[in-house]
Order: structure tokens, then sequence, then C-alpha cells
């Protein structure tokens, strides 16, 4: 590799020295092919960057780091999340990959009432008890996730990058014990234990409304290097 393109993903967030500063490896050789997964992702963004331009002059950086993330997670679905949730999280996970070299991906987003109600029942079935089950997944009617406004990211650092940065886009961590479960919310919410703490049902109301424009992103005018 290139030294002058080393010196780029380092500054990006995909050198080595920033992971380990950031935290012990504990599997080198899985973080190793996550590095090297992030440094193609960024590689192949920037490469998409001349084409997005001629779809899209103003918004090319945005729908390069989309296209390259998407296939990073090819099995992840943005379909059916609530409008203000889909603006909101590609807009953060922008930010996140172009400012600091973070990938973040959709693991569950929207969740039709069925689905919602297949996932609870073997939830039941394995922990023996409903309110074993509520703990870690919510019946379709009390699921934000059957609304279009929950999403399950991955993986963990970008998780955490989410949650320091989220909330400017709407998005917050709301459980104790999910780390990848994020909501679209109008306000920050009070973090819950688990999903089985909230205080009364799931409500679709003032909790909720369109994302609100947070003016020029920071990343946006950065040029690609």
């Amino acid at each position: 590799m290139p030294a002058r393109v080393a010196r780029i993903l380092a500054s990006r967030g995909f050198g080595y020295g920033l992971t380990l500063r950031r935290r012990v490896v504990a599997n080198p050789p899985l973080a190793i092919k996550a590095r090297v997964l992030a440094a193609v992702t960024w590689l192949v963004a920037v490469q998409l960057v001349p084409v997005a331009f001629c779809r899209a002059p103003g918004r090319a950086r945005f729908l390069a780091c989309q296209w390259a993330l998407g296939l990073r997670f090819p099995r992840e679905d943005l379909h059916g999340l609530a409008p203000e949730a889909l603006t909101a999280f590609t807009r953060a996970r922008a930010e996140a990959f172009w400012r600091d070299g973070q990938l973040i991906g959709l693991t569950s987003g929207y969740r039709d009432a069925a689905e919602q109600h297949r996932i609870f029942t073997e939830e039941v079935r394995r922990t023996g008890s409903v309110s074993a089950a509520r703990r870690r997944v919510l019946p379709p009617e009390e699921s934000r996730h059957v609304w279009g406004l929950a999403l399950d990211v991955r993986p963990a650092e970008g998780a955490r990058w989410l949650e320091q940065h989220g909330g400017r886009y709407g998005l917050y961590r709301v459980y104790d014990n999910e780390w990848w479960h994020f909501e679209y919310r109008t306000a920050r919410p009070a973090r819950l234990p688990h999903p089985d703490a909230a205080a009364r049902p799931f409500e679709h109301g003032t909790a909720y409304g369109p994302c609100q424009p947070h003016g020029d992103e920071p990343w946006h005018s950065q040029r690609a290097r």
C-alpha cells in the first residue's frame, strides 16, 4: 500500500495505531480483518465519488458512502424505515464514515407485525416466560421496529459512535442491555435497563416527528483526500 494512502487511511481512523489506542484487541485476526474491510470500503467510496457526482453533484460524498456501505453490508435492508428515521440514519453514518472512518451497518430495521410476533414467540419459548422474553423483545403492538423507528446496528464500534454522536440526528440508544438498539426520537429519551422497563405501552405520539435538519454536516465540506 503506498505510504500516502496509508497515511490517509490512518487519518480516517483505519490505521492500526488508532484502533489499538481505543481498546485492547481481544481477537487480533478478526480485528485486522475488520480494519482491512473498513479500509477497502473507504477506498471504494472514494472511487465512487465521481460517479455519484454525475448523479447528484451536491450529494456525491453522501451517495458514495451509502453505496460503499451497501456493498460492505449486503444483507442490510433499509426498506420500511420511517422517512425521518431513514434520513437520520443515513446522514449520521455518512458523518461517521467520512469524518471518523467508522462504518455503521444496519442489522435489523423495519419488521412487520407478523415477523415481530414470530420473534417474540420464539423468545418466549426460549426463555420460558413472557416476562423474561420482554426483557429482550417486545410484542408487535409495542415494538418500534413495527413503526420503522427502531434500528439495530453493527459493529459494536459503530454503535459506540452512534451512542456518542447520534443525538444530533435524533438517534438514541434506549436500553442498557442492548448496545445495538437505537430509536429515532425528537427528544432524548430516558435510558431504560431493558425493553420491559417502559412505564407504559408504546404510543406513536409526541416523542416522534420529522427529522430536523442540522445544517451542513461538518464532514460534507471536507474534500476526499
